[in-house]
C-alpha cells in the first residue's frame, strides 16, 4: 500500500492561484499514472487532470488552461498548479496513484476553497 500525502490547500480569492502537492511514501511513482481528482459538497467525484509516467498529460475540459499536473520522480511528487481559480473549484482535492496493475492509492484529500 503507496501513502500519499498532499498538501497546499487553501482558502483563495477568485482569480487566485494554488499549487498543490502529493508525495508518495515510497519510490514507486515513476512507474505509476498519477492524477488528481476533486469532488464538491453534494457532487460525485470527477476527474481533473492525469500525467502517465512518460509525462503524457490528459485535462478535464473545465481545467485546459488553467491547470497544470506535472511530476517530479526523484522527489515522489505529483503536482497540480491551479491558476485564474474560479468559485467553482471549490472541492476537495484528491491525488491518485495507480499502478501497472491497476490497483489505486488515494491522498486523504486537500480543501481548495474559492471565495471573495
Amino acid at each position: 500500500q503507496v501513502q500519499l500525502v498532499e498538501s497546499g490547500g487553501g482558502s483563495v480569492q477568485p482569480g487566485g492561484s494554488l499549487r498543490l502537492s502529493c508525495t508518495a511514501s515510497a519510490r514507486i511513482l515513476v512507474i505509476y499514472t498519477l492524477a488528481w481528482y476533486r469532488q464538491a459538497p453534494g457532487k460525485q467525484r470527477e476527474l481533473v487532470a492525469t500525467i502517465t509516467n512518460d509525462g503524457s498529460t490528459n485535462y478535464a475540459d473545465s481545467m485546459k488552461g488553467r491547470f497544470t499536473i506535472s511530476r517530479n520522480n526523484a522527489k515522489n511528487t505529483v503536482y497540480l498548479q491551479m491558476n485564474s481559480l474560479k468559485p467553482e473549484d471549490t472541492a476537495v482535492y484528491y491525488c491518485n496513484a495507480r499502478s501497472p496493475t491497476g490497483a489505486n492509492n488515494w491522498g486523504q484529500g486537500t480543501q481548495v476553497t474559492v471565495s471573495s
